[in-house]
């Protein structure tokens, strides 16, 4: 049961506590706010991993995303291979007077090109500066933090599985090559392969 008034005497509670604290201002830019890790700050750009599937600039809402790029041939990697053709990122630029930092271009990103940087100075007297082209967005990238541990009992990451799996499938294969080389050694040469298998004789040579 509330009496009448009860919300307002419990209004101006609040108030004559608050009047009773010290208020704190942070002296910025003097003193550096202290940020949340995963801040949505800007963008940056691994330019790397981008291979211009052009995902980000069709899903960005405000359409601030502006890629250009050309195509190379590649030559084939073994002899009598088929020639390949790449997409070469020739520009990358966000319009962040634009961009309202939703993280969309970020989440639909499949080969992990665009990180959330919590870097947040970099204002522009003139709205036109605000486009920021992909060696300002690759600066930004050394101010990402570190993604979070992963649970011990979690699975491996399917990119270190891969990575192993190749390179023990290397290892194997060089291996596998090197025993081929010593048989074919002994083969060509079983004088000295039976000489190298024979035990010492105590007392042998002399």
């Amino acid at each position: 049961m509330s009496f009448p008034g009860s919300g307002l005497a419990k209004g101006l509670a609040v108030t004559l506590r608050t009047m009773t604290k010290r208020s704190v201002t942070a002296q910025y830019p003097d003193v550096q706010p202290d940020l949340a890790p995963r801040t949505r700050g800007v963008i940056g750009l691994f330019e790397e991993n981008c291979t211009v599937c052009m995902l980000c600039a069709r899903e960005c809402p405000d359409w601030c995303i502006y890629i250009d790029s050309h195509k190379e041939t590649v030559p084939p990697a073994a002899p009598g291979g088929r020639e390949r053709s790449r997409n070469v990122l020739d520009r990358f630029a966000i319009d962040f007077a634009l961009c309202m930092y939703c993280g969309i271009c970020i989440e639909v990103c499949p080969f992990d090109a665009l990180f959330w940087s919590p870097e947040f100075e970099y204002a522009e007297t003139d709205i036109r500066d605000l486009t920021h082209e992909r060696d300002k967005l690759r600066e930004w990238m050394w101010t990402v933090p570190e993604p979070p541990a992963l649970d011990p009992a979690a699975e491996e990451p399917k990119e270190l599985a891969a990575a192993r799996k190749a390179a023990d499938k290397l290892a194997a294969q060089q291996q596998a090559e090197a025993e081929a080389a010593r048989a074919g050694t002994a083969e060509a040469d079983p004088d000295r392969a039976t000489d190298q298998n024979r035990p010492d004789t105590p007392g042998e040579g002399t």
